[in-house]
């Protein structure tokens, strides 16, 4: 119940800005792809979460949730193959767009700068052979394809004004899926009362818009799925 009373809050902060947004930009707002951002949000939660507990436990032995990150990468990709989306334009594609390589190296060096910094700090105690395989593989394979993907992609819809800016163009859609990335690391329902961790809103949102320039930059996923995994698993192995 915590679990769906948090995402209640996800989803009533991610409508009610979005509309605040909505009605200062009217000419370029278009709130059916909101609420089908607030859909995607709530689906991608109760797959993670197999459904609140009601889905049974197919991985009893796990320590780790592979399972309902299985689950929301399928309902992502399923999601991205329809019309209405398609996987080219949510940036599930190998190819990059021309000349974006040579731009994004320093790029991704300095996100995985910033990892290392973090994990030099804030050393990790001895990781397990699971935990390691599923930080090198599944927060970034889950993750960006939602994040930086199909969200972004219904977000972008959902607002369509743009700024150019370090050689990109940003919609108020890109600030709203880093916001949504932290929240859903840093925002929930326990103890009766919503809480919230400032900190680890800023060590997961910030980097995020690292992770959303790159997508945009080469217009895929691929580098972000790279760089996310990086970050979560450098702390492991220093």
């Amino acid at each position: 119940m915590n679990g769906l009373i948090g995402l209640c809050g996800t989803l009533v902060l991610l409508v009610g800005l979005g509309g605040l947004i909505g009605a200062a930009t009217r000419k370029r707002f278009f709130p059916r792809w909101l609420l089908i951002a607030a859909l995607l949000v709530a689906i991608n939660d109760a797959l993670l979460t197999r459904g609140y507990g009601m889905l049974p436990d197919l991985l009893p032995g796990a320590d780790w949730n592979w399972q309902g990150k299985i689950l929301a990468l399928a309902s992502t990709l399923g999601i991205a193959a329809l019309p209405a989306f398609g996987w080219s334009s949510v940036g599930l594609r190998l190819a990059r767009e021309p000349g974006s390589l040579k731009a994004s190296i320093p790029v991704a060096l300095l996100y995985c700068a910033f990892f290392v910094g973090l994990a030099l700090a804030f050393p990790g105690s001895r990781a397990s052979g699971e935990e390691i395989a599923f930080q090198l593989t599944m927060p970034g394979l889950e993750e960006e394809p939602f994040y930086r993907g199909i969200l972004l992609f219904a977000l972008d819809r959902a607002f369509a004004g743009r700024v150019r800016f370090l050689g990109v163009d940003w919609g108020w859609g890109a600030v709203l899926s880093c916001l949504l990335f932290g929240l859903a690391h840093a925002f929930g329902f326990s103890g009766g009362h919503f809480v919230f961790d400032p900190v680890t809103m800023g060590l997961t949102a910030l980097p995020s818009f690292i992770a959303v320039w790159l997508r945009l930059r080469t217009g895929s996923v691929l580098l972000p799925i790279l760089m996310h995994n990086f970050g979560n698993s450098i702390s492991l192995m220093i």
